[in-house]
């Protein structure tokens, strides 16, 4: 049986806040006194309500505005100096960028099994402690493009581009390594390969962080011309780590090259200034000025001594540092 909208019920605002609560008579289709309401228009099948403050009079109790509450938790990132009490390391999310030489070793192969071990046990004692891990790998290993670009009628680009796929292929093995020891690890590259690893996001590189996996970025930043020493500093400062670890090897940075000069002096630190006007071959100009206009310390060390990772991950002083300053109260490694 079709009901005409005529018999709709009509009842004012004031009679519906009345009601203290739900009265059982109202599940039963009752015929309720229709009423006219001042602003309500008689259009057949509705109900228009006046909500001004004169026909509604005070509001009930359960319709009053809730009070946002204050939270009373410690905001995200907030460091444990900064939370009242003090934390054994000096950073809390880094990146660590290793070279594609490093993870030769020997060089009697591509890439030692011992150097990716090493790094991975490394990596995961400094993991415990909460500190973030995100990783840039380099390709001079197995293809360098600026070294192959004109030979062979091969251009700069193709070239650089053969290089980006040199990274993937350390970052697949050195994700292996990882996984092998129980750190949970994702590869990331700057163009897409489905199949091998997930495409970069950066939202989800820093979710990934925030739930204890280790990031490696590979591809550089998917563009050639552009080195992995500029793809680290650029990744740094998308996902707001606080320092570039850079993985060589030799000891930090000298004011000559150790190896025509017997007498070069390791240097404590340095400033960006430093680096560019005396031409120290640390890292590329672009990654050097962009770490500058970041305000991102660099920190130059030896990946071949045992613990100088962890030192590194840890803010111990080791190696050298540039556009910060050491702890006063760290210990030159």
């Amino acid at each position: 049986m079709a009901i005409s909208p005529t018999f709709l019920p009509t009842m004012s605002l004031n009679a519906l806040l009345s009601q203290s609560s739900y009265s059982s008579s109202l599940l039963f289709p009752v015929r309720l006194k229709s009423r006219p309401m001042m602003g309500c228009q008689s259009t057949p099948g509705r109900i228009v309500l006046n909500c001004s403050s004169s026909e509604m009079g005070p509001l009930s109790e359960s319709m009053k505005i809730r009070q946002p509450r204050m939270s009373t938790t410690t905001p995200f990132r907030l460091s444990m100096d900064e939370a009242g009490k003090s934390r054994p390391y000096k950073w809390q999310r880094v990146l660590l960028k290793v070279s594609g030489e490093a993870l030769a070793g020997d060089r009697t192969q591509n890439i030692d099994p011992k150097i990716t071990m090493a790094i991975a046990r490394e990596v995961a004692s400094v993991t415990r402690l909460g500190i973030e891990v995100a990783i840039v790998v380099g390709g001079g290993n197995i293809f360098r493009g600026s070294s192959w670009a004109g030979s062979s009628s091969l251009d700069r680009s193709s070239a650089d581009y053969i290089g980006m796929l040199a990274t993937v292929m350390n970052a697949i093995f050195l994700q292996a390594t990882m996984e092998s020891i129980g750190i949970a690890t994702r590869v990331q590259t700057a163009f897409r390969m489905s199949e091998v690893a997930e495409p970069y996001i950066r939202r989800r590189a820093i979710r990934h962080l925030e739930k204890g996996r280790v990031v490696i970025f590979a591809a550089g930043t998917g563009n050639p011309f552009f080195t992995t020493d500029t793809a680290a500093a650029l990744r740094c400062a998308e996902i707001n780590a606080e320092v570039v670890l850079k993985a060589t090897n030799v000891d930090g940075v000298y004011d000559d090259d150790p190896r025509f000069n017997p007498n070069a002096q390791l240097l404590d630190s340095l400033s960006y200034h430093d680096v560019t006007s005396r031409d120290l071959s640390v890292m590329d100009m672009t990654a050097i000025t962009l770490c500058q206009e970041n305000n991102i310390p660099v920190v130059v060390f030896n990946l071949t001594k045992p613990g100088n990772i962890s030192k590194a991950i840890r803010g111990e002083r080791v190696g050298t540092l540039i556009g910060g300053t050491w702890n006063s109260t760290a210990a030159k490694m």
